[in-house]
């Protein structure tokens, strides 16, 4: 009796899998993930009916850890490197489902990343990590400086990405044989689902290959070193981008973006081919970090223009990460239109970007993930910070959502992460 199927996954592992599938994709047909649906649609097109939740970043290796309360829901049982894989992502769409529900959206189809060949732009980054413990992926970096002179800079250079066809097809005979009749199988090339493909974090990028005290120096001593830098790296990525979009190796229709719904009626554009997604068909993210330790007007310098150049190149954008931008609306601006959500993150003053945001992009609150890694578990922490910033933006008229992401830890006490949701439902919703 044979134990493998012709595409040589464990018969087992398929059984288990698509048993799993059932159930997401009976999730997926209830008529109120179309109402979700509806409602993100509305938020990111500045319509809003009524601020969105959602929690991600989600600390999975506590969550599964024996002993945990529900940690049997993320018990892995396939053998199969791939079918372990899927099984993992159903399993969380599951455990997502059962207690850190806020507005998901449970969709009928698995997204199946093409094999794609990215050899970079012409730098390896050179550091030192601390890892922050067992299962983690949080590290401490130490970065070397790669480009301390002019000469370096020429370094940077378009490096040709290339699908590998023959892992992409077994990644596709796999997907198909574990999901077909059950959820869709789409296989994506590069998106904005996260922020780490499609993404432009520029200025991130060039600190992991410097560090951050050379740049810092360079503000003050070389400006037009960090100008060349920037805009030499810019130029390289969009001729990037042009490669991908040639190869057509873009995803396409990514249900968030960093962290996000990202579900509209403005994408994709006209003209859409799924076989050759363009740029502008999809969302993006852009992020720059380095700049919370310097000045708006160095801000307004160095990344609206270089940003500008990318954001044009898009159908949707999302800006900004951990760093406070309530100053800084007016540079984020000068981006361009296609700019449509800003993040606020829990060292942003509320009040003042309310009011620099107002009406023209989503208020993507990011409330302090640390409420939920202190010592003691304090709720009402969690109800002020929901208070205080819909105050603050149904007085500016600011479509909003809230993300609680960047979890490290939540002391292995998943009650913690249920209690916020149930609070983040009854705050969005009364």
């Amino acid at each position: 009796m044979t134990t493998e199927t012709s595409t040589g996954l464990p018969q087992v592992d398929v059984a288990n899998v698509r048993e799993l599938a059932v159930r997401v994709a009976e999730l997926a047909a209830l008529p109120v993930q179309q109402e979700r649906i509806r409602e993100w649609q509305a938020l990111n097109g500045l319509r809003p009916e009524r601020p969105m939740a959602m929690i991600d970043e989600i600390p999975w290796h506590e969550l599964s850890a024996p002993g945990v309360a529900a940690a049997d829901e993320l018990a892995i049982a396939s053998s199969h490197p791939f079918a372990r894989q899927v099984e993992t992502t159903l399993r969380r769409e599951l455990y997502r489902w059962n207690h850190l529900r806020v507005d998901m959206v449970v969709e009928p189809y698995m997204d199946i990343k093409k094999a794609i060949n990215r050899p970079g732009w012409g730098f390896r980054i050179a550091e030192d990590t601390i890892d922050q413990g067992e299962g983690s992926v949080v590290q401490s970096h130490h970065y070397s400086d790669q480009i301390a002179t002019p000469e370096d800079v020429e370094k940077f250079r378009a490096l040709e990405p290339s699908l590998d066809a023959e892992r992409t097809a077994q990644r596709e005979a796999w997907a198909h044989e574990l999901l077909d009749g059950l959820l869709e199988v789409r296989m994506q090339g590069l998106t904005g689902f996260n922020g780490d493909e499609l993404a432009f974090p520029l200025w991130d990028d060039i600190e992991q290959l410097r560090g951050t005290e050379p740049i810092l120096l360079d503000f003050l001593d070389r400006p037009e070193h960090l100008h060349a830098i920037a805009d030499r790296f810019t130029t390289v990525r969009l001729q990037e981008l042009d490669m991908l979009e040639a190869k057509g190796l873009i995803g396409y229709g990514n249900d968030r973006i960093h962290c996000t719904g990202a579900q509209t009626t403005e994408l994709p554009k006209p003209g859409f081919d799924p076989a050759h997604v363009r740029a502008v068909d999809t969302w993006t993210v852009g992020r720059s970090q380095l700049f919370v330790s310097v000045g708006d007007a160095t801000f307004d310098e160095f990344v609206p223009g270089y940003y500008a150049r990318w954001y044009e190149r898009f159908g949707l954008g999302y800006f900004g990460c951990c760093d406070p931008l309530h100053n800084r609306v007016g540079s984020v601006r000068k981006m361009g239109h296609n700019v449509r959500k800003i993040s606020m993150s829990p060292w942003a003053k509320t009040e003042k970007g309310a009011e620099a945001i107002g009406p023209d992009y989503v208020f993507s609150r990011k409330p302090n993930p640390a409420m939920v890694a202190m010592d003691q578990w304090v709720p009402a922490m969690a109800e002020k910070d929901f208070d205080d910033v819909l105050a603050a933006t149904r007085a500016n008229g600011c479509p909003v959502e809230f993300t609680l992401k960047d979890i490290s830890t939540c002391r292995t006490d998943p009650q913690r992460l249920w209690d916020w949701c149930a609070i983040a439902e009854r705050k969005t919703r009364g």
